[in-house]
């Protein structure tokens, strides 16, 4: 299931949010930027992403052994991981933590652009649950959910203000958006890049290297 992340969630627990209806997929633009296909050997993918691009639209990068046909391009890559739990991760709600909404996105969002987390959107809130933790009334961290593939629930946005580091509350966030997760009885996994100094928290905190992955994007012919 964690091959197909991003597909198994836009046609399951997140279609509500989800734009297309054929072989490519991908989510409300103010939501999420991610897209996905059912196969990428079907005859007529890459139609199908076209249709739901358009021309000049970008989609996600193919995995390694998919060639691009005549006039696509690849616009973007980096080189990735994505992480899993075991049983070393020890998970708690935390007292300090408050549950984020709409009229939060502000906030979320300017901690987002201080700390560089990955995408975060004006309606990525409506992917799962996200939460922060306050000082002097001033959102300073945060962490929540995004893809929610069959049997498992993403956590992400994990960031913190560069004032208030080395406090522990990224930490704690993470036990404590891993700590709903299990109680619905869904696995933990993320994605972070290969080279955030944040893998090393991550495998403290009980995490584990599933794969290895390269994010990406293609541009279909304008």
């Amino acid at each position: 299931m964690l091959d197909h992340a991003t597909w198994s969630a836009i046609t399951g627990p997140l279609a509500p949010l989800a734009v297309g209806d054929g072989d490519a997929r991908g989510f409300q633009p103010d939501v999420c930027s991610f897209t996905a296909v059912r196969d990428w050997h079907a005859p007529g993918v890459w139609d199908a992403i076209v249709d739901l691009v358009g021309p000049g639209g970008d989609f996600a990068l193919p995995p390694a052994g998919v060639a691009l046909p005549a006039g696509w391009e690849v616009t973007f890559t980096l080189d990735g991981v994505q992480l899993v739990e075991t049983d070393r991760l020890e998970t708690r709600p935390d007292d300090e933590a408050v549950e984020l909404g709409a009229d939060d996105v502000p906030e979320m969002l300017g901690l987002v652009a201080l700390a560089q987390p990955g995408p975060f959107l004006p309606r990525t809130y409506l992917m799962g649950r996200y939460v922060g933790i306050r000082r002097g009334g001033a959102l300073v961290a945060m962490a929540g959910e995004r893809m929610h593939p069959v049997g498992w629930t993403e956590i992400s946005a994990v960031a913190t203000h560069p004032d208030h580091r080395g406090q522990g509350l990224a930490a704690r966030l993470v036990r404590d958006v891993a700590h709903h997760i299990r109680e619905r009885g869904d696995g933990v996994y993320l994605h972070t890049t290969a080279t955030n100094p944040a893998r090393a928290l991550y495998a403290g905190l009980g995490f584990r290297l599933r794969q290895e992955l390269t994010f990406g994007s293609v541009r279909t012919p304008a």
